[in-house]
């Protein structure tokens, strides 16, 4: 039996695989020693690996994952260190519900827990409607400027927070109603739109004059009650200031006219059955130390 003749490659003078493509020869270089021990290596540790620590997906066989000789679980341990921080946080969350601002404000330590805690509270659960920062949107209160409804100091702000904001669910929720004084047919769309001139007038904004004129006597039979004679709103009652151009709605006259006509009277949760007491303590301070708390 004849030996094998093999190709070799006339420039460098090594053994072709016997490919070609296009004239062009496949070397049969062997891989590099080093990169042969570090390919080896990784299989034993892939092997080594997969008896000690859980293998996904399943060895034939097993039915499912195999939970490996160190029963390692980074679920278990991820519960484990939630636990431990919620038990490290239960002296500073007690301490914080015994403080007062005043005393939140100068103990550095506390001021940082209470924020630090608040900051992801907000994240989680209020960020959604009024915004990172509490910048706000349209229908949803800017948090961060000195224009409150309601309250805006530090009891105010954890008293809306455990209460909410027309909660039907709490009595003890704050809670005001504008009619809707058009949908109802409680003014005529005439009326609605001289009292949308009245408005303009009193926000500083370009009105007719004569229309907020005819309709002044309205104003204070219909809106007074909650708004103000001069319109500079009632916070007891959640009645927003009329004259500093700061809308929850909307300034323009569409916006006013259509609040007017349908009124908007927007919820927020009652949060004092979804978050403990420290909790909401904590919430409060963030918000307040957004920039207008009072």
């Amino acid at each position: 039996m004849s030996d094998e003749i093999k190709d070799i490659d006339d420039h460098s003078g090594i053994e072709t695989t016997g490919h070609s493509w296009d004239g062009i020869k496949e070397l049969n270089n062997p891989l590099p020693r080093w990169w042969l021990y570090i390919w080896y290596a990784t299989i034993i540790w892939g092997v080594i690996y997969m008896v000690f620590m859980p293998a996904i997906p399943a060895l034939p066989g097993m039915g499912t994952n195999t939970p490996g000789l160190r029963n390692h679980s980074d679920r278990d341990l991820v519960a484990a260190a939630v636990a431990e921080l919620k038990e490290a946080r239960v002296a500073q969350s007690e301490t914080l519900l015994e403080a007062s601002l005043e005393e939140i404000e100068t103990d550095r330590g506390l001021q940082q827990f209470a924020l630090a805690m608040g900051e992801s509270l907000f994240g989680d659960n209020c960020a959604t409607c009024h915004g990172a920062g509490g910048r706000g949107a349209v229908g949803y209160p800017t948090l961060a400027d000195d224009v409150w409804l309601w309250d805006g100091t530090l009891d105010g702000i954890e008293y809306t927070l455990r209460h909410g904001i027309r909660h039907e669910a709490d009595l003890d929720t704050r809670f005001s109603l504008m009619p809707s004084f058009g949908r109802d047919n409680l003014l005529s769309t005439d009326q609605i739109d001289d009292l949308t001139d009245y408005v303009l007038l009193v926000s500083g904004q370009e009105h007719d004059a004569t229309a907020a004129a005819r309709v002044a006597e309205l104003y204070q039979q219909q809106c007074a009650s909650c708004h103000g004679v001069n319109g500079e709103g009632d916070r007891l009652q959640g009645a927003p200031n009329l004259t500093d151009r700061e809308w929850l709605f909307g300034g323009s006259r569409d916006d006013i006219y259509n609040t007017i006509y349908n009124a908007r009277n927007s919820h927020m949760p009652a949060w004092q059955d979804r978050l403990d007491d420290a909790s909401i303590k904590a919430l409060a301070v963030y918000v307040h130390t957004l920039g207008g708390g009072e």
